[in-house]
């Protein structure tokens, strides 16, 4: 087994494979794919985090008392 590594764009689940190596690939192979991540992919929200920082803020916000918490 032997390594040949190039860049390629992935079109519709399609790799093209340059044509320097196409001659020398034939049945079966081995493909390990390591993909650059997206700088503009969304992350799903972290609700815990966004509402730490940003906190909803009511006017007729009472907090609970001691008493009240172990009740």
């Amino acid at each position: 087994m032997y390594a040949i590594e190039f860049q390629a764009k992935v079109i519709d689940g399609m790799i093209v494979v340059p044509d320097q190596y196409k001659n020398k690939i034939n049945g079966k192979v081995k493909v390990i794919l390591l993909s650059h991540e997206r700088q503009n992919q969304a992350q799903p929200p972290n609700l815990i985090e966004e509402l730490l920082n940003n906190p909803i803020k009511l006017q007729s916000f009472e907090p609970l008392r001691r008493e009240e918490v172990y009740e």
